[in-house]
């Protein structure tokens, strides 16, 4: 039994997700829909026999029997409407905007507890890279601030991300809050014009209080980086896990140490080039969840 899927937008994520989720023996691909009638990503879905209608969200209006599963990749400010329809039809909605309209999900930390939510949100690239991480600290200590900055090369950036950067700084930190644990969050972005390109890099600081078990820290922070490998190949290390010695003033207060973690996601090139992790690590968090859920439902009906 498979679960029927509508992806919505043909941009860079949409189509990389219908590389992806070709693969999948619990997602069935009903249709990629976008509004542009000659985007590249329709053209491709057309000639894999996918159908590629470009009414938006109309077409999922006239064939809900059809789709038991949406990816919304769009935009923030597009799933806003978009989510609104999809719940009046009783389709569940995977979005992959910063809109946030349901529970932000990280499948390493939070999936299980979200397997029934109608709607749940994969937050923004840099939040699926580095929310795991704060939620690592967070196991083996109290975390009073974490703040991450992501760098990715500003030609993976497309109109999608470069509209919705006040909505990634702003779900990314209330992300390191609501799932990392941290009691403060910050997040900055930064798009990189280098020629050639480079990898996504991430960096985590997580302020730690007096007498935290350092040790403790950076054995979780490992075993989580080896957890989100599993569905992000590319996700790996920069350079090993270090303790600074502080005092540092964070905006959670004077604390003694932090730990700092460099993470590089390297894509998988299933429809961009490799450096573009940003838009891998995504869509490979949100398959994640969809088959998830698919075999949640499979297992439900049963």
């Amino acid at each position: 039994m498979t679960t029927r899927c509508a992806i919505i937008g043909s941009g860079n994520i949409g189509t990389d997700l219908m590389m992806k989720m070709r693969r999948s023996e619990v997602l069935e691909l009903v249709a990629l829909v976008g509004i542009d009638p000659d985007s590249d990503g329709l053209a491709r879905a057309r000639k894999l026999g996918i159908e590629a209608p470009h009414t938006g969200i109309d077409w999922v209006q006239q064939h809900p029997d059809e789709v038991d599963l949406v990816f919304d990749a769009t935009s923030a400010y597009v799933h806003v409407r978009n989510a609104k329809i999809l719940e009046e039809l009783g389709i569940g909605a995977i979005d992959l905007t910063p809109a946030a309209r349901g529970p932000k999900v990280v499948p390493t930390v939070n999936l299980t507890a979200h397997l029934d939510a109608p709607n749940v949100n994969m937050i923004t690239c840099g939040g699926q890279a580095t929310t795991p991480i704060v939620a690592a600290v967070s196991r083996a200590a109290t975390v009073p601030y974490a703040e991450m900055v992501s760098t990715v090369s500003s030609v993976s950036a497309g109109p999608g991300t470069r509209k919705n950067i006040d909505e990634f700084t702003r779900t990314t930190a209330r992300a390191l809050e609501e799932i990392g644990g941290a009691e403060r969050g910050k997040a900055i972005i930064i798009l990189n014009p280098a020629d050639p390109p480079i990898l996504m890099r991430n960096t985590v600081f997580a302020a730690l209080p007096e007498g935290t078990d350092h040790e403790a820290v950076v054995d979780s922070v490992e075993q989580m980086v080896k957890d989100v490998a599993n569905y992000v190949p590319g996700y790996r290390l920069k350079n090993p896990v270090t303790i600074e010695e502080g005092p540092f003033n964070t905006p959670g207060g004077v604390v003694p140490h932090r730990v700092v973690v460099l993470l590089e996601v390297e894509g998988a090139g299933d429809y961009l080039p490799t450096y573009a992790g940003n838009l891998d690590i995504m869509t490979a968090a949100a398959m994640a969840v969809g088959e998830a859920k698919a075999n949640h439902l499979a297992g439900a009906s049963k």
